[in-house]
C-alpha cells in the first residue's frame, strides 16, 4: 500500500513542477548551466545517478546556482528521501530570496513527509500567503497545515509505544506484516513477502506473498513459523488475511489470479481438524471487477468488514461490510458511510473481538501525514462514533497501514522496519495505552461431546447479550475433534447456548465485569445429553427477583431457545422449579411451583401446546449442591426441564 502512495505522490509532484515556468530560477551566465542541461537530459530518462554526478560537478562550478538544488531535490523526492529533498529545496529558496510560491509548496510537502512539522507549517503558510494563483493545490496546502498543527500537538503527548520484536522464529530477513491472532492468543497468522520460487505464477515478479503461522509454546514464546501450505498457498500472491476469533475461518486476499473476478479478490477457507479446506472465492456480490482486500471478521462469526475500490463509495478506497448469511453465502456489501469513509483512501479495517471497536487506516483525515491509524466505536443505534487518531508515535510521518489488538484489549501488533530487527519489515507487539483500548474480551474454550459415548460433536455455540438480545459470538465446534473457542464479552450479562439437532441444548450464564486486569478464560468441556426419556436440562438463564415468581426479561432469550427446541422435537417435558433450604417447606414448594408455572405459561404463549407441557415445584427436596454455602444455595435455586415422553 505504501508503494502505491509514494508513486501517486511522485506523479503529483511531477504535475506540480510542470506547472512552474521553465528555467524560472536560472541565472544568466552561470558556469553551472551546461552541466545542469546535461542533468536535465538524464532526468528525462530517469538516469538519476548520472544526473546527480552532473549536478555535483555543477555545484563545484557554481554553488550559488539555484537550479542545482531544485533538481537535486527532485531526485531525492523521486527516491523517497524527503529529508534531503527538503534541505535542497530550502537551499534554492534561500538563494533565490523571493521564489515562485510553488517552491514553498513542494518544500513544505517534503518537510511534512519527513516529520519536520514546524518547518513544513511555516513554509506552507508562506505558500498560502504568496501562491493564491495555484488554486488547484490550495486544498492540499491547507491539509498539510492542519496535519502539521495536529502532529506538533500530538508529539507533546506521546502514547506508550515500546515495541517488542516477536523474535527470530517469526521474523526473518524477508518482510513480515499483517498479523492476525486468535482470541486465545495461541496462534498468529501473517503475510510473508519472499523471493519468487519455482511455483511463482507471475513471470515478471521478483517476490511472492504467502501466509505463515506460528503457535505459542507453554512458556509463552512463539514457535518456529510454518507456511500455511496447500491448498491455501498457491503460486499467486496470498496475503492481507484475518483469522476468525474462534480460529475456524481464514479470510484472505489473492491478487491477479486467472480465475479471479478483479485485481484482488477475497477468499475463505475453513479449518477442519488440523487442516484447512480448499479455499473458495467469496464471489458476487462481495467480489467485483474492482479491488477487494483486507477482510476482518467480527466475533459474531457473520459480520465481515473489508476494503474495496468498487463504485459507490466516498473516495478511492472505502470500508464496506457484508454478512455471511450461511457458510459461503454473503449479503450485498454495505458502505460504512461518511462517518468512517472520506474522499481519500480508507482501508485496512480491523474489528476487535468486542464487535464494537473498529480500527482502520486513512489518508483522508487530519493526522501525522500519509496513512494514519484511527479507531471508532459502533453505537447502539448502529451508527459510528467520530473516528479518533491513535496519536504519536503509533502514527508517524510514514504510512501506518495495519494494527491488530488482542481480545483482552491490552496488546497491539504492528509491522515495522525499525533498526534492530531481522531485516525488512518485522512483526512487533506493544502494550496499548488505556485510552486506546477496546472493550476487553475473554473466552471460553473446550470440547463438545456426547455425554455417553464421548464422541466429538459439531455443535452450534452462541453467546447472546441477555439485556439487548444481541448475538455476540457464533461458532461451531470442530466436527473431528469437538474443540471450540468463543469470545465472552465483558461488562454484559451473557448467555452461552450450545445446540445440536439431535440433543437438548446446554446453557450457561456469564456475568464478567469490564476490566483490563488479567481475566481468566473459561475452560470447559460440554457433554450433551441424548434426547431420551429422563434427560434433565438445567435452564441457567431463567431469572426471578428475590421472593418473586414473575420472569425477568433476561429470561426470554433462553426460553425462546427452549420453544424452538420443542418445535423441532416431538417430545413432552416437565418444567421443574427448585429452591435452596432457606424458609419453610410450604413456602419453598409454593415458590418453586409458581416459578415453574411462569415458564409453562410463557411457552404456551409462544405457541407450544399445553398437552406437551407440565410443571411441578420440588421446593428444596432435590438439591444438587451443599446448602451450607451461598454458592451451593445459588446452584440449588434453579429451573429445569425433564423429557418425560
Amino acid at each position: 500500500m505504501s508503494n502505491k502512495l509514494n508513486i501517486v505522490y511522485i506523479i503529483l509532484m511531477c504535475i506540480v513542477v510542470a506547472m512552474m515556468p521553465v528555467d524560472l530560477f536560472a541565472q544568466k551566465g552561470s558556469k553551472a548551466i551546461p552541466l545542469c542541461e546535461k542533468a536535465k537530459q538524464c532526468l528525462k530518462v530517469n538516469d538519476f545517478d548520472k544526473a546527480m554526478t552532473f549536478l555535483n560537478q555543477a555545484q563545484a562550478k557554481d554553488p550559488n546556482y539555484p537550479d542545482i538544488y531544485i533538481m537535486k531535490g527532485d531526485i531525492f523526492n523521486f527516491n523517497l528521501r524527503s529529508d534531503s529533498a527538503m534541505i535542497c529545496y530550502q537551499r534554492a529558496i534561500d538563494l533565490i530570496g523571493d521564489p515562485d510560491p510553488m517552491l514553498y509548496f513542494i518544500a513544505g510537502n517534503e518537510g511534512a513527509k519527513c516529520g519536520a512539522y514546524e518547518y513544513a507549517l511555516k513554509t506552507m503558510q508562506l505558500f498560502l500567503q504568496k501562491g493564491l494563483q495555484y488554486s488547484d493545490v490550495l486544498p492540499d496546502a491547507q491539509k498539510v497545515i492542519a496535519n502539521c498543527q495536529f502532529a506538533i500537538e500530538a508529539m507533546k503527548h506521546p502514547t506508550n509505544y515500546e515495541l517488542v520484536n516477536l523474535g527470530e522464529l517469526v521474523n526473518s530477513d524477508w518482510d513480515e506484516y499483517l498479523a492476525a491472532i486468535t482470541a486465545d492468543d495461541q496462534e498468529i497468522i501473517f503475510t510473508v513477502k519472499h523471493p519468487r520460487t519455482s511455483v511463482t505464477v507471475c513471470s515478471f515478479c521478483l517476490n511472492e506473498e504467502d501466509l505463515y503461522s506460528s503457535t505459542k509454546s507453554p512458556d509463552g514464546k512463539w514457535t518456529m513459523r510454518q507456511p500455511i501450505g496447500q491448498p491455501v498457498s498457491t503460486g499467486y500472491n496470498e496475503g492481507a488475511q484475518c483469522i476468525s476469533p474462534d480460529g475456524k475461518y481464514l479470510l484472505y486476499t489473492m491478487c491477479d489470479a486467472d480465475f479471479g473476478m478483479g485485481s484482488c479478490d477475497l477468499y475463505w477457507a475453513k479449518r477442519i481438524g488440523d487442516r484447512w479446506s480448499r479455499p473458495r472465492n467469496f464471489g458476487a456480490p462481495v467480489n467485483s471487477g474492482a479491488w477487494e482486500s483486507q477482510p476482518t471478521m467480527a466475533a459474531d462469526g457473520m459480520t465481515i468488514y473489508f476494503a474495496s475500490s468498487r463504485p459507490g463509495g466516498y473516495g478511492g478506497m472505502d470500508i464496506w461490510k457484508t454478512t455471511m448469511t450461511a457458510e459461503g453465502e454473503f449479503s450485498i456489501p454495505e458502505n460504512l458511510g461518511p462517518a468512517i469513509n472520506t474522499p481519500g483512501d480508507d482501508a485496512a479495517p480491523f474489528i476487535h473481538s468486542d464487535g464494537r471497536t473498529l480500527y482502520f487506516a486513512s489518508n483522508g483525515r487530519v493526522g501525522m501525514g500519509g496513512y494514519d491509524l484511527y479507531y471508532a466505536s459502533l453505537l447502539p443505534d448502529g451508527s459510528w462514533s467520530e473516528p479518533k487518531n491513535m496519536g504519536y508515535p503509533i502514527n508517524s510521518p510514514a504510512d501506518e497501514i495495519n494494527i491488530f489488538i488482542n481480545a483482552m484489549g491490552t496488546m497491539a501488533y504492528v509491522a515495522s522496519d525499525k533498526d534492530g530487527g531481522f531485516g525488512g519489515l518485522d512483526l512487533y507487539s506493544f502494550e496499548l495505552d488505556d485510552q486506546l483500548r477496546p472493550n476487553p474480551v475473554t473466552y471460553i474454550k473446550g470440547h463438545v461431546a456426547d455425554a455417553f459415548t464421548h464422541e466429538p460433536l459439531a455443535a452450534r455455540i452462541e453467546l447472546i447479550d441477555l439485556n439487548t438480545k444481541q448475538l455476540l459470538t457464533s461458532t461451531t465446534s470442530d466436527s473431528q475433534t469437538g474443540s471450540f473457542l468463543a469470545c465472552v464479552h465483558t461488562g454484559s450479562n451473557v448467555m452461552l447456548n450450545v445446540s445440536h439437532p439431535n440433543y437438548p441444548f446446554y446453557s450457561e450464564n456469564f456475568q464478567v465485569a469490564q476490566t483490563y486486569t488479567e481475566l481468566s478464560p473459561y475452560l470447559k468441556n460440554i457433554y450433551l445429553q441424548p434426547t431420551d426419556v429422563g434427560t434433565v436440562v438445567t435452564l441457567k438463564n431463567v431469572f426471578f427477583d428475590f421472593d418473586k415468581t414473575v420472569l425477568k426479561p433476561e429470561s426470554y432469550v433462553e426460553l425462546d431457545k427452549l420453544a424452538d427446541y420443542l418445535r423441532t422435537n416431538s417430545i413432552r417435558i416437565e418444567i421443574g422449579g427448585h429452591t435452596d433450604d432457606q424458609g419453610t417447606d410450604e413456602y419453598n414448594d409454593r415458590l418453586s411451583e409458581n416459578r415453574a408455572k411462569s415458564v409453562y405459561d410463557y411457552l404456551i404463549q409462544k405457541g407450544i401446546p399445553a398437552d406437551r407441557l407440565q410443571y411441578k415445584g420440588y421446593g428444596k427436596r432435590v438439591p444438587v449442591a451443599d446448602n451450607s454455602t451461598e454458592e451451593g444455595r445459588a446452584e440449588n435455586r434453579r429451573t429445569e426441564f425433564k423429557i418425560i415422553k
